[in-house]
């Protein structure tokens, strides 16, 4: 599964709310583009690829403007809470190093899923794994090859915690019904003293 996406970027020249309104009926989002020692860059991109590619875990978008290429990522988006549309857009400068990171993390992430699906389990299990990997720095791609074993390993977990929660709730029930028992026999002991004062007077 490839995340590079090439997409189009223009230079931006007005600003305030009033140009990004205008940019954004025009189908336009306001981007800016830094890092890696770059001068910051305004910019605007195509709305809707724009939000084809966010889509991409880990996309890598080649933007061209002016007759150069810069290789970014999203650092930040930016979206209307109601209808979700894109309103601003950063864009951070990546290294080689950085892309080739997101190439195997996308390449992992494929692999992943397609072994669990041909395994019979959940390709979102498996992608949430992958994606809790990286988050821990791990090599995602050994943790592509072991996917079945880890998915599986966590189902057994879970059937284990699950059976053991059921087991005290059964265990609490049987006590609570014991100790409800217990309460019930005495009170009749208690009664059955008092019938008796009673018989006697």
């Amino acid at each position: 599964m490839s995340q590079d996406v090439r997409i189009d970027a223009e230079i931006r020249s007005d600003f305030g709310k009033g140009a990004s309104r205008r940019y954004r009926r025009e189908g336009l989002v306001p981007a800016v583009m830094y890092g890696s020692g770059s001068e910051l860059r305004h910019v605007t991109l195509p709305g809707h690829e724009l939000d084809l590619a966010l889509r991409i875990p880990r996309v890598v978008l080649q933007v061209q403007l002016a007759g150069s290429e810069f290789v970014v990522a999203p650092a930040d988006v930016q979206r209307d809470i109601v209808r979700t549309d894109l309103l601003h857009v950063d864009l951070l400068m990546l290294s080689d190093e950085e892309v080739a990171e997101r190439h195997a993390y996308a390449d992992a992430l494929a692999r992943a899923e397609a072994i669990a699906e041909e395994a019979g389990l959940d390709p979102r299990q498996a992608a949430a794994v992958i994606q809790e990997a990286a988050a821990a720095g791990e090599d995602v791609v050994d943790v592509a090859d072991r996917i079945v074993e880890i998915l599986e390993e966590r189902a057994r977990a879970m059937a284990e915690a699950a059976a053991a929660a059921a087991a005290a709730e059964d265990a609490a029930a049987e006590a609570a019904a014991a100790q409800a028992a217990e309460e019930g026999e005495a009170g009749e002991a208690a009664g059955g003293d008092e019938d008796a004062g009673d018989s006697e007077e």
